[in-house]
């Protein structure tokens, strides 16, 4: 229930958001537009996100013939879990990384990079994947793929509303400098809640994967190598699309500065800790 609510708070933010862009580029018609335009963005980011997701990534689906350890792998964690079998999809980049995605449990997907399964072991892959599931059974998957989505909107809405200005409602142009503000600063809200929400999404994913896999070690062991191998390789639809970012078990983004400043996850060594400590307990 209470991620239904951390759901609807989200949407409400980000439709809010769409009405002050909107207002910025055409006063109170901007404004209206916006906001219907939300409302649909909204529809379709329930419904089809998580399609537009996987596409975005080029990921091709696997099952029990094509990929029969990985798939195997997946199925035997669902089962610990207590959840439906997800779909299973392979992404051919060299970055290890994986996110889950989906509406619900009933329509959840797991996926993972060619690269992870090279660099990981059979028991990190598998404490990965378990941190996976763990976001399906948290029902985490829904707000992660739609605040994705919708941050990829409002970028271009603030793109669109720096470039070409707008109006106020008696159709002379508005004042410049706060068009300029607008289209800086609501991405950047944008990417404040995706961030509030995130981080502590990450740490309970950790703890669930744990649970699930049984080896909290495994885990925190994937988390480090993959944070010192995710360095020096990019994942390049990650830097097209950095709105996918907080989806993934590990940030894709390089370089610091706001990226670093704004991550969607918290710091490895903090989530290597507190893994640590559940396996001495």
């Amino acid at each position: 229930m209470f991620n239904w609510v951390k759901t609807a708070i989200l949407m409400a933010a980000i439709t809010a958001l769409f009405g002050v862009l909107g207002a910025a580029i055409g006063g109170r018609s901007g404004m209206l537009l916006a906001l219907g335009f939300a409302l649909v963005s909204n529809f379709f980011a329930y419904w089809f996100s998580d399609k537009m997701v996987l596409r975005m990534y080029n990921a091709q689906e696997v099952d029990a013939s094509s990929a029969p350890q990985f798939y195997g792998m997946v199925r035997e964690l669902a089962e610990r879990a207590g959840l439906p079998m997800p779909k299973v999809y392979l992404i051919d980049e060299e970055a290890p990384n994986a996110f889950a995605t989906g509406r619900n449990p009933q329509h959840a997907a797991v996926a993972a990079t060619t690269g992870i399964l090279r660099v990981l072991s059979s028991r990190e892959l598998r404490g990965v994947m378990a941190h996976e599931l763990a976001h399906v059974k948290h029902r985490d998957i829904l707000i992660s793929t739609i605040s994705a989505t919708m941050a990829g909107a409002i970028s271009a809405l603030a793109n669109f509303a720096m470039f070409f200005g707008g109006r106020n409602d008696e159709g002379r142009p508005s004042n410049p400098i706060a068009g300029i503000l607008v289209a800086l600063l609501a991405p950047l809200a944008g990417a404040l809640i995706q961030m509030a929400i995130s981080r502590a999404r990450e740490f309970e994913a950790d703890r669930g994967g744990a649970e699930i896999s049984g080896d909290p070690q495994a885990l925190a062991s994937a988390l480090d190598k993959i944070h010192r191998y995710a360095q020096g390789i990019p994942l390049e639809t990650a830097e097209r699309h950095p709105e996918t970012a907080q989806m993934m078990i590990m940030n894709p983004l390089s370089g610091g500065g706001l990226r670093g400043l704004f991550s969607t996850h918290p710091a490895t060594e903090e989530r290597v800790r507190r893994l640590m400590a559940m396996a001495g307990r």
